[in-house]
């Protein structure tokens, strides 16, 4: 499926400024890769869009694998902390309006870094993590890294009793997977993601909200 950002690889770029050399190859090469596919970019390309000499880029990246691990881990920094502020920002009741606060920020986080979610949910990384173990650990940091959250809401609301007894691991994978497919549908323009974000709380009240306790999550509903 052609994405919309295939037609604005140049003017996307265009419009981060104050960026250093290696920033700058990193941001090209990630708007080319979530455009145009890992396999279908050139590392001229990424010389053109920079400006930048194509030996410039190999000096910061021994090869095109080692900037993609670049980019996923970058992108693996910038989430993390993009949550730690929202997290240090808030203030929770309790655990169920921790985990609606999450599901939020996730939704609204994939909309401001929709290129680099576009470049995560690209079959590219997944192959390439079939042959490169560092390509599989990085992935594999990013989602844990985000799973983590859930289950510290969910780990939240068991100790508050805003939520049941449930495996946090195991239902902060259902639970993610469940935000993190809509974000599939938003990515490849298949479904509007935040028009089902109300079925998407009221599914998740459904499996963890502890019902003798009429919390903070009614009010929403």
């Amino acid at each position: 499926m052609k994405h919309k950002n295939q037609l604005s690889t140049q003017s996307v770029f265009n419009a981060r400024f104050d960026m250093s050399k290696k920033e700058s190859i990193i941001r090209a090469a990630t708007v080319l890769f979530s455009t145009k596919g890992f396999e279908n970019t050139h590392m001229s390309e990424i010389s053109h869009m920079t400006g930048a000499a194509e030996g410039t880029i190999f000096y910061h990246f021994k090869n095109k694998e080692d900037l993609f691990l670049a980019i996923l881990e970058k992108f693996r920094q910038d989430v993390m902390n993009q949550f730690d502020l929202y997290l240090r920002e808030m203030e929770f009741e309790d655990g169920m309006e921790m985990l609606e606060g999450v599901l939020s920020f996730y939704l609204s986080l994939a909309e401001k870094m929709e290129d680099r979610f576009l470049l995560l949910h690209r079959h590219d990384a997944y192959e390439l993590a079939r042959v490169n173990e560092a390509c599989k650990e990085h992935l594999e940091s990013i989602y844990n890294g985000l799973v983590n959250i859930f289950e510290n809401a969910l780990d939240k609301g068991k100790a508050d009793g805003s939520m049941v007894s449930v495996p946090p691991k195991k239902t902060a994978l259902i639970i993610f997977s469940m935000v993190d497919g809509l974000v599939r549908f938003n990515t490849y323009e298949l479904y509007d993601a935040g028009s089902l974000y109300t079925e998407l709380i009221t599914a998740c009240r459904k499996m963890v909200r502890n019902q003798d306790n009429s919390g903070i999550g009614d009010k929403n509903a």
